[in-house]
């Protein structure tokens, strides 16, 4: 009834409203249906998603379909991970070739806007950077000029660097390759100067090299590049389950729900929040059509987002990386979950 009502009104006003779009909500169902996650990947970056010697797919990215899976199917192992170029990612996602892309996708807004999908919300703060040869002695940009530095095409990469050199008046010669490994490789080869990329990513393929101290990543950021899951934007419902997922884990390192006390927590704590996290009350789940164990089956697969940044991107991993904006809102950083109840 208010459906055909808010029709009209539209309609008086001169405005549509595709229906079909609003409340697809197939996503989910086939997922279920085919009881398996198609979940869109890097290729093979360090950290982030890269297939161990038993072709395990491990990292940040990896971890993130699980949990996704495990808060869906009850299980993180039913994932099939699709690898994908910078250059393929969009169209797999559009075509429906994979359910989420979780891929080191940094959010803007053309690309929340124009593509026909929508950015979940931020899992990883980044920025663009350089990394060149130390035996180049270059310690910023001005160091630069005139050098052949190595990217990959259909990333917000190409344009940044195109706008860091011409507001430093300074030239460059890009080479441009769809796999970062092919970049990694040239630079180490001699065939390019630098590779422009995020430092995160910089900072994976350097820890892969075969002497690593060889290569200086600058400490000039000259972008914002937060990185997120990438819904269709067809599926309201959809999007509401992976950025749920997404905040949940958040929100269990803020409450000190870790993978190893989950069960204890669920059965003990009097904590509204955490009984809500958890399901011990079986409301949040209600809301978007999941069991009362979603987050808890997350957060038992993958730990809550500080365990899975220190497993595998952290300080303690060859890639080393501090927490610093990716830490949490009370210690200074910039995580922070939308209030779960």
């Amino acid at each position: 009834m208010w459906r055909s009502l808010l029709g009209s009104t539209l309609v008086a006003a001169g405005l549509t409203l595709s229906w079909s779009m609003a409340w697809a909500g197939q996503t989910l169902d086939g997922v279920r249906q085919r009881g398996v996650l198609a979940c869109g990947v890097n290729v093979g970056v360090a950290g982030f998603s890269l297939p161990d010697s038993q072709g395990v797919w491990r990292g940040m990215d990896a971890d993130l379909c699980r949990a996704v899976s495990a808060a869906v199917l009850g299980d993180p192992n039913k994932v099939r991970f699709i690898p994908l170029t910078a250059v393929q990612r969009f169209i797999a996602l559009q075509s429906g070739e994979i359910d989420v892309l979780i891929r080191q996708t940094t959010l803007t807004m053309v690309r929340d806007t124009n593509l026909g999908l929508r950015m979940v919300g931020v899992n990883l703060y980044d920025g663009h950077g350089f990394m060149v040869r130390r035996d180049a002695n270059v310690s910023d940009i001005r160091g630069m000029d005139g050098m052949t530095i190595c990217m990959s095409p259909g990333t917000t990469n190409e344009l940044v660097t195109q706008d860091a050199f011409r507001a430093a008046n300074l030239r460059f010669a890009p080479v441009l390759q769809e796999r970062m490994q092919d970049n990694a490789q040239a630079l180490q080869a001699g065939r390019c100067d630098a590779i422009a990329t995020d430092a995160t990513q910089l900072a994976a393929l350097r820890s892969q090299f075969g002497r690593p101290n060889d290569y200086v990543i600058l400490e000039a950021r000259f972008s914002k590049e937060p990185y997120g899951p990438v819904v269709r934007r067809d599926d309201q419902e959809w999007f509401d389950v992976v950025r749920w997922v997404l905040n949940g884990l958040i929100e269990a390192e803020e409450l000190g729900v870790t993978s190893t006390n989950a069960e204890q927590m669920r059965a003990t704590s009097s904590d509204p929040a955490v009984r809500r996290l958890l399901g011990a009350v079986p409301d949040l789940g209600q809301a978007i059509k999941l069991q009362p164990s979603w987050l808890y089956d997350a957060i038992r697969a993958v730990g809550n987002y500080g365990e899975l940044y220190d497993r595998t991107i952290g300080p303690n991993t060859p890639i080393g990386l501090p927490r610093g904006a990716n830490d949490l809102w009370t210690r200074g950083g910039l995580m922070y979950a939308w209030p779960l109840r």
